[in-house]
């Protein structure tokens, strides 16, 4: 019997098997894939630890593979998941922290995603797929809350400044002013409801005349009225008289124009015939046979001879 040929037999068929074991307690053909993508998470990330399971809608698609700081904005934590490839990761998906019940322990719930949203993938210069975060409960109690105390703040150092040693005493020197003034209106009470009372009746005295005033304002209208129509009436006999005016300067014109030179030849003639009239009055009174007879010729004066032919 060959031992050493036995001995190898033996070591190969352990080493086999040890691979074997190895491979199935992995998962082996079975082995799941994951796909890496990142969140950035803006607030503390304590009770969260690696390994962390990553839930979508309470179903687990992975785990938190690592969890560090941004180099960038340490405020700020970078998460990287591991999630089963084929998890329909698109790009209105969301990541916020959670808390599992009473123990505390953290884990992430991954949220959203439309049927018609497209597939999330790595952008230009990214190395991964990033996911978009959302501030966990806790963070929005935590501004909240942080909100809330910084108005009561508030509030309680405007109350203190309210209350104030001056501000107080200026409270009390006004109460004491109000109760005077209290005293001084109680004491008075007689004679305010008398004046109560005075301007009641006056009140009504004023009704009434408001009341007789009312026919007065009517007759004052229907004057008005009157008035008015007078004017308007004057109006049209003011427009009836330039009518009249306007005509009797037409005629006036027209006579201007035709008879007054008509009339003014007339008078000349009848001055030329007035002048005749009166020569011939005169000649007759001086030498009345001279109207029968005619006019004698005028007997020639010294020195004036008849002209006649010339002797040779």
């Amino acid at each position: 019997m060959n031992y050493p040929i036995v001995g190898l037999f033996v070591l190969v068929l352990g080493a086999v098997l040890l691979v074997v074991a190895l491979w199935l307690a992995s998962g082996g053909a079975l082995q799941k894939k994951y796909d890496l993508y990142l969140a950035v998470e803006n607030e503390s990330v304590a009770g969260l630890n690696l390994n962390a399971p990553v839930k979508y809608s309470g179903v687990d698609v992975g785990k938190v593979q690592e969890i560090s700081l941004d180099p960038g904005n340490p405020k700020r934590v970078n998460l990287l998941f591991a999630i089963e490839r084929g998890t329909p990761i698109k790009e209105d998906t969301e990541a916020v922290l959670k808390t599992q019940g009473l123990t505390g322990i953290a884990y992430v719930e991954l949220s959203g995603g439309a049927a018609d949203a497209p597939i999330l993938r790595a952008t230009a210069g990214s190395r991964y797929p990033v996911i978009r975060t959302k501030p966990s409960l806790s963070a929005r109690l935590e501004n909240v809350l942080t909100s809330v105390l910084a108005k009561l703040d508030s509030t309680s150092a405007n109350i203190n400044a309210i209350l104030s040693d001056q501000n107080r005493a200026a409270f009390s020197s006004a109460l004491a002013d109000i109760a005077t003034v209290a005293h001084t209106i109680a004491a008075r009470k007689d004679t305010i409801d008398a004046g109560i009372s005075d301007a009641g009746r006056t009140l009504e005295h004023s009704s009434r005349a408001t009341a007789q005033i009312g026919p007065v304002i009517e007759r004052i209208g229907r004057s008005a009225d009157a008035i008015e129509k007078m004017g308007k009436e004057v109006a049209r006999t003011s427009a009836s008289t330039g009518k009249t005016v306007n005509s009797i300067g037409a005629g006036v014109k027209h006579f201007t124009a035709e008879t007054l030179p008509e009339l003014e030849r007339m008078l000349g003639e009848l001055s030329a015939l007035t002048t005749s009239l009166r020569r011939l009055s005169e000649q007759t009174e001086r030498d009345p046979s001279a109207f029968l007879l005619g006019r004698k010729p005028v007997a020639e004066g010294p020195g004036e001879r008849k002209a006649g032919p010339s002797k040779p």
